[in-house]
């Protein structure tokens, strides 16, 4: 079965009024949504000086309310190996796994892993105080 890529989020700009903001986006089907096995997913994170929180979020119900939502675990570090190993093969070193994702006047394109079947994701911002979020990509 052929993977699935598509923005779950959008640019989003702060006001630069110095306000705390929080976004919640659109949710967006998962691998449990199409009834795959494997549940891995991959998402990239695009930021512009970017202050704040972003989590992401899952859940196993087909027709979700707020209270059936709940944040997914994150996996960083897991590289393309370079010039040691020209095959390309994936490695892992550090797994580091997080819950949520706080920046302080960063820009970056940042990838993570999570592994789950879930039917629903979706992407949120909070405590967030200044910078844009030109956008989070989910691909599975």
């Amino acid at each position: 079965m052929p993977s699935n890529s598509e923005t779950i989020l959008s640019t989003q700009t702060h006001p630069g009024d110095s306000s705390t903001q929080t976004v919640t986006g659109e949710k967006y089907k998962g691998d449990g949504y199409y009834g795959r096995s494997d549940g891995l997913h991959t998402i990239q994170i695009n930021l512009n000086e970017f202050i704040g929180t972003i989590e992401l979020e899952g859940t196993l119900a087909v027709t979700p309310t707020d209270s059936d939502w709940f944040t997914v675990e994150l996996s960083t570090n897991t590289s393309v190996s370079g010039s040691v190993d020209t095959t390309g093969a994936v490695s892992t070193g550090s797994v580091v796994t997080l819950s949520s994702l706080s920046y302080d006047s960063t820009t970056a394109n940042n990838n993570y892993n999570f592994t789950g079947n879930f039917v629903w994701i979706r992407a949120q911002i909070k405590d967030w105080t200044g910078g844009t979020v030109n956008s989070i990509l989910l691909n599975h």
